[in-house]
């Protein structure tokens, strides 16, 4: 599990990083590796969802942001509504 979490730490990780894990001859270390893999996707999926909640609280939705920016652009180029 700890060699789990320092690979989790990588800034590129990809497959071949987890490869030696998920290719285990030892079925335990395979699935072991592959639910570290899911729960850490679940963690960043949780994350990036707090995150657009709170773009969408202060920001609004991307139809208000659409409209605003449209209204920005008239206001802009001083083109009646």
């Amino acid at each position: 599990m700890k060699r789990l979490q320092t690979l989790n730490r990588q800034p590129e990780a990809n497959y071949e990083t987890f490869k030696k894990g998920i290719e285990h001859e030892d079925p335990a270390i395979r699935a072991n590796v592959i639910i570290g893999l899911i729960k850490l996707t679940n963690y960043l999926l949780d994350h990036q969802i707090r995150q657009l909640e709170k773009a969408f609280l202060s920001q609004g939705g991307l139809r208000e942001r659409m409209t605003q920016a449209r209204l920005a652009e008239r206001v802009k180029g001083k083109r009646p509504l």
